[in-house]
């Protein structure tokens, strides 16, 4: 099911928060993903397919 070697473990933040200077927080702390509400269901869909084919850019 994983393209990789599956040991990497997804992280992703799903705050209510936008501001640029947040994520960047976000993913300073290790979080591959950061994404604000309303969560939009077809951006999270392509990440978590990404990451199970091993697509990640």
């Amino acid at each position: 099911m994983c393209g990789g070697d599956c040991k990497t473990v997804l992280i992703i933040a799903m705050t209510a928060d936008a501001f640029e200077e947040e994520k960047k927080k976000i993913l300073e702390a290790g979080m591959n993903y950061h994404l604000s509400k309303p969560i939009n269901p077809k951006t999270l869909y392509n990440i978590l397919s990404n990451h199970l084919t091993g697509k990640e850019a």
